[in-house]
């Protein structure tokens, strides 16, 4: 079995892990969330909308114009893996840092953390995207790095829908449905966040929370672009 294999089988694997059935805790989440969010305004869910979107396109650009290209054409997938993996380890740390600095600090920092930690996230994605050799100056990689972002932090039926996106990208391409996207993350992620701003708990959940946020937002990434990789390189 050749290398491209191996990734392709663990990539697969990982698919039917990532896809399974929400367990009954998961759903009974969803459910309080869907149950609160039917509650907020209108007006307030179009405000978060609008805010988040300008905050993740603020660090689209940012992380764009910060993130130098990697030469890494040369490389084998498991050379360029390794070198995905020790960025998404220095990428934890960072984000674990912020946490723990940010929640340290009570209400007004554990709320600084949220753009903190969004533009760790985006770094990262960019940092993988250049590793595995996408051209991250491109506006429609930047779009799919949003949609793998979308991937990591959405609940069961979405989840499914944006990887049928992403393994059909060439097709399915589509500009980013910003309510979907905010409220999927708000949901995704609101509980952790919350504990982080309780005094003598802040430091300690932020500082687990975010890394464990980034690790799984780094094993999302690199298992989609082994899929993606495999499949224009070797026709799987």
């Amino acid at each position: 079995m050749n290398e491209n294999q191996l990734y392709l089988d663990e990539a697969c694997r990982w698919k039917m892990r990532f896809l399974r059935k929400s367990s009954m805790a998961e759903r009974m989440s969803k459910g309080v969330q869907a149950k609160i969010n039917a509650r907020i305004p209108d007006k307030v869910h179009r405000a978060v909308t609008e805010s988040i979107k300008k905050m993740v396109e603020a660090t689209l650009v940012g992380s764009n114009l910060t993130t130098a290209q990697k030469e890494t054409g040369p490389l084998s997938l498991k050379e360029k893996d390794g070198l995905a993996q020790k960025s998404v380890a220095q990428y934890q740390k960072a984000a674990a840092a912020s946490g723990i600095g940010t929640g340290a600090g009570g209400i007004f920092l554990g709320l600084a953390d949220f753009p903190l930690l969004l533009g760790i996230k985006m770094k990262c994605l960019f940092e993988l995207a250049s590793i595995y050799g996408y051209d991250i100056k491109q506006k429609e990689e930047r779009l799919f790095l949003l949609y793998i972002f979308q991937l990591a932090f959405s609940g069961e039926e979405h989840r499914k829908e944006i990887f049928r996106i992403i393994e059909n990208w060439e097709t399915e391409k589509r500009d980013i449905d910003w309510h979907t996207f905010q409220q999927e993350y708000r949901d995704h992620i609101d509980l952790v966040k919350l504990l982080q701003l309780v005094p003598g708990l802040g430091a300690i959940v932020g500082g687990t929370a975010n890394y464990k946020l980034l690790g799984h937002l780094g094993e999302t990434a690199r298992h989609v672009f082994h899929l993606r990789w495999i499949k224009e390189t070797a026709g799987y």
